[in-house]
């Protein structure tokens, strides 16, 4: 396996799809590093030269990517909720962000169902 930015990317599959295991790196991130890299699109990893891996690990390294970019997010995360906003609270309840409804679906956010006892009303 080749190793970019502290990951192992598969050596069998082509480069686009290789490099998009790095987390902040896509399809098309992928494409703009590759063509700046002079490296082929449909080259597989395991037929990159040394001098191929070596540049496309500089165009790599101008990028945000894997922990510098989880740090960011967590803390973009945690400033929305420390100002009170709809988003950040929204995000300390675990409730979806964007606008999704909750009654029938959102469990991916909501976890696991919890039933809710039903109180019997006490009459006099």
């Amino acid at each position: 396996m080749a190793r970019i930015s502290g990951i192992d990317i598969p050596k069998e599959k082509r480069g686009v799809i290789a490099l998009t295991y790095i987390y902040g790196i896509g399809k098309s991130r992928a494409q703009k590093i590759l063509s700046k890299a002079n490296v082929s699109e449909d080259k597989k990893v395991l037929d990159w030269s040394d001098e191929d891996t070596a540049n496309i690990r500089s165009v790599v390294a101008e990028f945000t990517i894997e922990g510098e970019l989880r740090a960011e997010n967590q803390i973009n995360i945690k400033r929305l909720m420390d100002i009170g906003s709809y988003r950040g609270i929204r995000h300390r309840l675990g409730l979806p962000l964007r606008g999704q409804k909750t009654k029938n679906n959102s469990r991916t956010r909501k976890g696991k169902r919890k039933t809710v006892a039903n109180k019997k009303k006490v009459t006099k």
